[in-house]
């Protein structure tokens, strides 16, 4: 073979080498412990929602992919696709609220009317804030 076919041989190689490496690290990537993270913002779940629904755009912008901490008051405790749990907590209107995914969790600690403070990455607005991914910050009263 010519020496330009084999070292076009070798980058292709490489290249593909590369990118299964790059493949299987992300495959395997682990979400963060939100517990042991610090937040990039820290409000009430009122306040969150009333950011997104007096300029969502903005509030878009500024919050979506980073991590909240939020606290509130449970309004309802139901299950969510793949063992996960989804806690909606109370905010001052009554057609929206903030909805909390939780990854495999003990149901033990959410009960409704309980004040509750949890991280989570927020992921948009659908007339509830939706956080995913939440960890337990401070246990319920």
């Amino acid at each position: 073979m010519k020496t330009p076919v084999k070292i076009a041989l070798a980058v292709v190689f490489f290249l593909a080498v590369a990118g299964i490496g790059a493949a299987l690290y992300l495959y395997n990537l682990k979400p963060k412990n939100l517990q042991k993270v610090k937040p990039d913002f820290i409000l009430t779940a009122n306040d969150l929602q009333k950011a997104f629904d007096t300029e969502e755009v903005v509030s878009s912008a500024k919050y979506i992919n980073k991590i909240i901490e939020v606290s509130g008051e449970i309004i309802s405790v139901k299950p969510g696709e793949k063992n996960s749990i989804n806690i909606s907590l109370r905010t001052g209107s009554d057609l929206s609220s903030v909805i909390c995914t939780f990854p495999n969790s003990d149901t033990t600690f959410f009960k409704t009317g309980n004040q509750i403070t949890l991280r989570g990455v927020c992921s948009g607005f659908l007339m509830d804030v939706l956080l995913n991914n939440c960890a337990l910050i401070e246990t319920p009263k």
